[in-house]
Formats: structure tokens, sequence, C-alpha cells
């Protein structure tokens, strides 16, 4: 992606967490690292793109990872989940907005931000004219 800054590797995070849930888990205490929303276990099945990493929790199987978009450039749209060939071509439709990584393992619930970073072309644009939704029709 041609317009990628302001990137931010949340590496450090993810061992001090990663540490953390070893001790958690050797006195058998929950964590928040392994309790992700079930929304997000069905994004991720639905949605996710598929990585060659394991789970570093208890190597259960390969991670997941999503891409959530938000900024107010995209009004009404803004926390969507979109694919790398999505936010390709909004990069080119958009000035500004910021994408979050998250892996997820959809077996054991471990979840992290993995990296975030900002897109577009730079120019400042007005958000799109909110479209009524089913929510606003029906309450």
């Amino acid at each position: 992606m041609w317009s990628k800054r302001k990137s931010v590797d949340y590496g450090l995070q993810r061992r001090r967490t990663l540490t953390e849930l070893q001790g958690a888990l050797r006195t058998m205490v929950s964590h928040d690292a392994l309790d992700a929303d079930p929304l997000l276990i069905r994004a991720a099945l639905h949605h996710g793109t598929l990585t060659e990493r394991r789970c570093p929790v208890a190597d259960c199987g390969r991670l997941l990872t999503l891409n959530y978009t938000f900024g107010d450039q995209l009004g009404q749209y803004s926390g969507r989940i979109k694919s790398e060939a999505e936010l390709t071509e909004m990069e080119n439709e958009f000035g500004e907005f910021t994408v979050y990584v998250v892996e997820v393992c959809t077996e054991c619930g471990w979840n992290h931000v993995v990296e975030s970073y900002v897109l577009g072309d730079g120019t400042a644009r007005k958000p799109p004219r909110r479209i009524a939704t089913v929510e606003d029709i029906y309450g």
C-alpha cells in the first residue's frame, strides 16, 4: 500500500501480555487476552485472513487477522472490517483513516492488536452522506 504511514508495531505489548499470561496460566487465573468476544471470533471465522503464525498460547492452531478501519472521513462505515484488496481501493478514495490489525485464535480465544497504521491520500474530505439502515427504519 503506497500511502501507509504512522505505523505502530505492538510486538512489545504482545510479548509482555504473553509473559503475564504464562504466569496466570500457572496460577489458573483468567486473563483478558484469552477472553475474545464471541462477535470477534465469529468475525475472524467469516472475514479473517489465515496467517502462517501459530497460536502463541497453546499452539492450538493458526492465527487469523482482521483489519478494522476507523476514521472521521469514513462516516457511518467507520469500525468495519476490510480485506487487503478493499484497503488498497480505500486509500485512493479517502483522505485519512486508521487500520488496526488484530490477531485472533478461534480455538482458545487469544486476541491482540498486532499493528496499526494510517492510510489515505492526505486530501481532506467530508464523510459520505449517511444512508438509512434497517436499524434506522425499524428502530
